[in-house]
């Protein structure tokens, strides 16, 4: 959605409708956008495969311990780990979108010598971005969120349970 320059003096790849619209295309952020059935397979999936991935490495370091239960608490609590980290970029991505989708001003750089410039959204674009900012990123935070509180949590209780073996 380019707006014309006499419209919005904001670059192309500032604008906040087409920051969305790049975060919709990349490769990081589009699984999280898909109907929640697919996005908890894939979430399941790349648990699965982290904990795959993280198997043999857990397993080599405590391997003195023979104790299984050990390995796949660590396996799963460094799985998880990397889950809060990947969860806590798609949280932040999103939310600076939103931000910048719901903000009335637009803080832009036109040519990269850091001289900021200000840009008062219309009245047209600010009600599209902001229909767009809580009608389709806002859902999509939410469920950001509370999966990461989901890792958060699940990484708790297993980091107590590690503690308490």
């Amino acid at each position: 959605m380019f707006l014309p320059k006499e419209l919005c003096p904001v670059p192309f790849d500032q604008q906040p409708l087409n920051e969305y619209i790049a975060l919709k295309k990349s490769c990081f952020f589009a699984w999280s956008m898909l109907e929640i059935n697919k996005y908890l397979s894939i979430v399941f999936f790349i648990f699965l495969s982290l904990c795959i991935f993280f198997s043999p490495l857990i397993w080599f370091i405590l391997y003195q311990k023979n104790n299984l239960l050990y390995i796949i608490l660590y396996d799963t609590l460094v799985t998880n780990c990397v889950l809060v980290l990947i969860f806590t970029r798609l949280y932040l991505g999103f939310s600076y979108v939103t931000k910048r989708l719901v903000s009335a001003t637009v803080f832009y750089e036109e040519s990269g010598w850091y001289d900021g410039q200000i840009w008062i959204k219309t009245i047209e674009s600010l009600t599209k971005d902001r229909l767009i900012g809580l009608y389709e990123v806002s859902p999509l935070i939410n469920r950001v969120k509370y999966s990461l509180l989901f890792f958060i949590t699940s990484f708790l209780v297993e980091s107590f349970s590690i503690y308490l073996l």
